[in-house]
């Protein structure tokens, strides 16, 4: 779907002239600020759903010897996040359904504060993880329900805000990893200082939702404006059945709700199970996910175990994390144009492959030419929350699609980290490791070629 629209008049939901309201309903009426404040919102969530971990994947030498880990225990650590993404982010649709997703995101962002604030001043381990753990659980419910907002309140302009908190999540990401070592070294050289400074990041955030809570999904209209009296689709296309779903909910609020609760009832979890797309795009999202979090927790050791600064490592890695500021902007405009996206996916997957293959090969010599390839590579997460947009026709599809797709993709990356971290361990080196995860890129460009076919869930489930 494209997200340029063919006609420029911009209609505003609801109309200006009001139409009947069943008794002791409120009419639903979207302001300007509120329309600016999802957009703040929405970009400051992004900004805070990195730099629990990518901060930590830049201290982590430090971490492992202040709490006495081992490699293992370390591999362990660092497939946390995933296995959080995939526990929590599961229930992040209920959960959207009786809060709204506006409540849902702003306790999101209450947890990563709190976890953030706590975990550096834990006494050890189990108590380490456990703090980790209550932040991750905020950045699951977060990650799932971000498609699901961006589909909602923005119908007609789903690639252009994709986009938008994509860059924002890079930035957030790069920001972390470029700025930690140096921040920490600014504010006395204390790990734990260093790792608790990124809680300030998301009390901001809190603020931003804090007057999104009262919002519950609620745009009733689903849209903050539509392009043209029938959508940038035609009269048939998804746009204009949201616009359509919009005015029926403007004339009757009622009749939207009932019509929400029916549509869950009506496709429950399990069908989209019959969905090979749905499968293809669960199993694409958890090897592009297995790639993200090894780079993100394990890349500036292996460039320090090549002989690189601690400095420099983690600066490395934020070039490969920034990378994903302008093209995941980028991308989901230009794969929201595509009928397939087969061609982007393969291209991302040939970035990996050679990006990793110089990592095992030159690790220090061609340092900062493996950073941008791998940077390119990661963008397959950009990708795949635009192709979970596009593959579904209605919201409640997307919200079905996203908690299935995540959750399914983050058990599937799991054991990627630990067993990186275990093959370190046991092998002394990184060339088996590596070999692993160059091997992992040719199913990635598989799954993702099948998941970026020209076909909805609702087709096939």
């Amino acid at each position: 779907m494209s997200d340029e629209p063919q006609t420029q008049t911009k209609t505003q939901i609801p109309a200006l002239t009001p139409a009947p309201t069943p008794a002791g309903a409120v009419p639903h009426r979207r302001t300007a600020w509120l329309t600016r404040l999802l957009i703040v919102g929405l970009v400051l969530a992004a900004l805070n759903l990195r730099p629990a971990i990518t901060s930590l994947g830049a201290l982590l030498e430090e971490v492992r010897t202040g709490l006495h880990m081992s490699g293992g225990v370390a591999g362990v650590l660092t497939s946390v996040p995933p296995l959080c993404f995939a526990v929590f982010g599961i229930t992040a649709p209920r959960l959207a359904r009786r809060f709204g997703p506006g409540a849902v995101v702003f306790a999101g962002m209450a947890a990563i504060t709190a976890g953030l604030v706590i975990r550096p001043f834990t006494g050890g381990t189990v108590a380490f993880l456990a703090a980790s753990a209550l932040a991750l659980m905020g950045i699951a419910v977060s990650n799932v329900l971000m498609p699901v907002i961006v589909k909602r309140y923005f119908p007609d302009r789903v690639g252009t805000m994709t986009g938008l908190y994509s860059m924002a999540l890079a930035l957030g990401t790069s920001l972390a990893a470029a700025a930690t070592v140096p921040v920490t070294g600014a504010l006395g050289g204390n790990w734990r200082t260093g790792l608790a400074v990124w809680a300030v990041l998301g009390a901001l955030a809190v603020v931003a939702w804090l007057p999104l809570v009262r919002d519950r999904g609620g745009d009733r209209t689903g849209t903050v404006a539509a392009d043209g009296p029938e959508g940038p689709e035609g009269p048939d296309g998804p746009d204009a059945r949201d616009l359509r779903d919009a005015r029926e909910a403007r004339d009757a609020p009622d009749l939207r709700d009932a019509r929400e609760a029916r549509d869950a009832s009506d496709s429950p979890a399990l069908r989209i199970t019959r969905s090979r797309t749905a499968w293809a795009l669960g199993c694409f999202f958890g090897l592009q996910a297995t790639g993200a979090y090894i780079t993100m927790g394990w890349m500036p050791q292996i460039f320090r175990d090549a002989g690189v600064s601690a400095g420099t490592a983690g600066v490395l890695l934020a070039v490969t994390m920034v990378m994903g500021v302008p093209l995941a902007f980028v991308i989901p405009r230009l794969a929201a144009r595509m009928k397939t996206q087969g061609p982007i996916v393969v291209a991302l997957g040939l970035c990996g492959l050679s990006g990793y293959a110089g990592l095992h090969f030159a690790p220090a010599a061609g340092a900062w030419a493996w950073a941008l390839l791998l940077g390119v590579s990661n963008c397959a997460f950009p990708l795949a929350l635009t192709m979970i947009g596009m593959r579904s026709r209605t919201g409640g599809g997307v919200v079905r699609l996203s908690a299935f797709a995540q959750s399914v993709g983050y058990l599937i990356s799991i054991p990627g980290p630990t067993l990186v971290g275990a093959l370190y361990e046991h092998s002394g080196g990184w060339g088996t490791p590596l070999a692993l995860m160059m091997g992992l890129m040719v199913p990635q460009m598989v799954v993702g070629i099948i998941a970026g076919r020209d076909r909805t869930i609702e087709d096939e489930a």
